[in-house]
């Protein structure tokens, strides 16, 4: 009896084995396999919207040596700007000079004075209450205050927006497309920063920025009485004129000067 048994269990086993395959349901792929299936996500490169050949200032690890390219890179288009806001003054002052001693001014300082108005936002009425108000706006930039605000909004030369965009003072425009969407922009808001397809442009931009924009009149106000005090114009007096162009207000005004005064080995090299 019990021989029989065990044959008849055998039998079931072997029946077992052969139907075993077929009786397997397909279950949900593991997740060990789901995951080695996912392949990682990779940020996409931005393309630079301009076409110039940048240092690539965040290789070099050398503060002074980092310091030094950004301020080689950056000085000639501020001092540039800075020369062709002299000549247009030297056109104004002249032009201001011969009203005030009842000279005639020919046709051709007439239109130069006109395209400098009109570059500045003013009208092109020509007197000598005009070119007073004018010499107020068309004036320069200390170079300290406009090489530290540049190496500050762009984290010397590495930001985002300056390597994109060549906009090394963190610029705004309010047109869609003008330039590029900021990643932290509050919900609603419209603005983008600004874009440029040259250094020089973006500088200029900058400098008409605070020369003609009613943010910055008491930058300007200050310019003024400098001028008229026949003193230097003083970068660490002029950034208190700069409360509106950062939202840290006062903190943004003492971190500049900080850096104006921790810098100055690198001005005029």
């Amino acid at each position: 009896m019990l021989k029989h048994i065990i044959s008849f269990l055998l039998s079931l086993f072997f029946i077992w084995a052969l139907l075993y395959p077929f009786i397997q349901t397909t279950g949900p792929v593991s997740e060990p396999e789901v995951e080695a299936q996912t392949k990682p996500s990779v940020k996409k490169k931005e393309k630079p919207l301009h076409s110039v050949d940048l240092p690539i200032f965040s290789a070099l690890t050398d503060v002074k040596e980092k310091k030094q390219a950004f301020f080689d890179f950056i000085r000639p288009h501020v001092e540039a700007e800075n020369k062709k806001i002299l000549q247009q003054r030297a056109t104004l002052e002249i032009a201001l000079m011969m009203l005030q001693y009842d000279e005639p001014i020919n046709k051709k300082q007439t239109k130069q004075v006109k395209a400098i108005l009109n570059q500045y936002k003013l009208p092109d009425l020509i007197n000598t209450i005009s070119l007073t108000q004018a010499l107020r706006r068309v004036d320069i930039i200390p170079k300290e205050m406009a090489l530290m605000q540049a190496a500050n909004e762009s984290a010397w030369g590495t930001s985002r927006f300056a390597r994109i965009g060549l906009n090394f003072f963190g610029q705004w425009c309010y047109k869609k497309g003008c330039g590029m969407v900021p990643s932290r922009r509050n919900t609603g808001a419209a603005h983008e920063v600004a874009a440029f397809q040259s250094v020089r442009q973006g500088v200029a931009s900058y400098f008409k920025n605070l020369n003609t924009h009613a943010a910055y009149k008491g930058l300007r106000t200050i310019r003024a009485d400098l001028r008229r005090q026949q003193k230097p114009l003083d970068a660490n007096k002029l950034t208190y004129g700069l409360m509106s162009y950062s939202e840290r207000g006062e903190e943004y005004i003492k971190e500049l000067n900080q850096m104006i005064k921790h810098n100055k080995a690198y001005f005029n090299e």
